[in-house]
């Protein structure tokens, strides 16, 4: 299936382009991240192993993994064949059959995917049922389901676990953030202001759950910060997506275009300062888009909507801070907890604020990094479980104890 990916990486990345927006150039990372992910948990098959319990020479105890059944994935529009690959990698490694619901506004991918690997896998082990919200609740009450997966939003999140309960099957979810990077006195404010707007993801429009949108950075470097994002972010500008030369595409649909501008106006409304961006203008060709160009409010405060819920869009606001606690207080202060990034040149406080943030991913003077092999997963209402490394194995297992007298 990797080689498969491989193979057929420049049609893939077309076809995702012209269906969810996302700059063809990105559109080949995603398809060869993929690829590594199936291979990755193809190379962790053994380890789907039992332990042996001593009891003495009479008996033998040992614990055996076995396959839980039909797992069914329902994942987001974002990045949809990375996360058709990613979400059925770990399930069929360990012998499961998966149903992935991909996103309604970008299936296409997925459905070539499927057609693409045809004849790879026996009938009915992996499959690509595309369909609407109704379609996703009844797949995840579906007592022929033994498992679910989701990745979108928290509402969605509760709406799969209410379902879910029914039949009391596990759960893994990854949901949203509202992910801060924390700049410290002593970080240099150039290599701050380019790793805010590599957090920012703006390559997807800001589309990821993982985007660092609240930049806290301390009193001292703010300013030199602030200056310099104006021409950091000077290189994303919307375009067409199957543009080579493009490097920010548009965002999903013309209804979150509009979700989008509404957030813009809130910050603008309660006093945020707009640095750059808003809606893309004097570009005939992307008129009846949904682009927005990569947009930068500073003067926020953490009582303004923009500082506070997902916008899953290209803004950033920027927060001024001096005092850690009071900090810290505002950076957990959310319910959500997925990423964040700590920026400083004391080992001593990084460890002390990656102790202290309600997170699931913490990185430490970088960002925006997803290792092979790391688990991910968030904090409070980010969601349940973690994805991406050998605790997703074993999640997609049940547990069996058996026991044997020898006499």
């Amino acid at each position: 299936m990797a080689g498969v990916l491989r193979d057929n990486a420049e049609e893939l990345a077309i076809l995702e382009a012209a269906d969810c927006g996302n700059p063809v150039r990105n559109a080949r990372i995603d398809v060869l991240i993929a690829a590594a992910s199936l291979e990755f948990f193809a190379g962790l098959v053994t380890e789907a192993k039992g332990d042996t319990i001593p009891v003495g020479p009479d008996a033998l105890n040992f614990t055996r993994r076995e396959p839980r059944g039909v797992v069914a994935r329902i994942v987001a529009f974002n990045h949809p064949l990375m996360f058709v690959a990613l979400k059925a990698a770990a399930p069929l490694a360990v012998g499961n059959s998966v149903i992935i619901k991909p996103a309604e506004q970008a299936p296409l991918s997925a459905l070539r995917f499927a057609e693409l690997i045809d004849g790879i896998l026996p009938p009915g082990v992996f499959n690509i049922v595309p369909g609407d919200r109704a379609f996703g609740a009844g797949l995840v009450s579906h007592p022929g389901v033994a498992m679910v997966g989701l990745v979108g939003s928290i509402a969605t999140g509760k709406a799969v676990l209410r379902g879910a309960a029914e039949t009391i099957k596990p759960v893994v979810l990854e949901l949203g953030g509202k992910n801060a990077l924390i700049a410290c006195a002593d970080a240099d404010p150039e290599v701050v202001a380019r790793a805010m707007i590599t957090g920012m993801n703006f390559n997807w429009c800001g589309q990821s759950c993982g985007s660092t949108s609240r930049a806290f950075l301390h009193a001292s470097i703010h300013d030199d910060v602030v200056e310099r994002l104006v021409g950091e972010v000077a290189s994303f500008v919307p375009g067409n997506p199957l543009d080579p030369a493009t490097t920010m595409g548009s965002l999903i649909s013309r209804a979150h275009y509009d979700r989008v501008l509404d957030y813009i106006g809130s910050g603008e409304a309660e006093g945020a300062r707009m640095l750059v961006g808003g809606p893309v203008e004097g570009d005939a060709s992307l008129a009846e888009g949904a682009f927005v160009s990569p947009t930068i409010f500073v003067d926020v405060t953490s009582a303004m909507r923009i500082a506070r819920e997902e916008i899953f869009g290209p803004v950033l606001s920027v927060l001024k801070w001096s005092d850690e606690d009071a900090m810290l207080e505002e950076v957990n202060a959310l319910e959500y907890g997925l990423t964040c990034s700590i920026w400083t040149r004391d080992i001593s406080a990084a460890h002390r604020l990656s102790h202290e943030v309600e997170a699931g991913q913490v990185w430490i003077n970088d960002v925006g990094k997803h290792i092979t092999g790391a688990p991910f997963g968030g904090y409070k209402q980010s969601g349940l479980g973690r994805e991406g490394g050998i605790e997703e194995l074993y999640a997609c297992t049940q547990e069996k104890n058996v026991y044997v007298n020898l006499t």
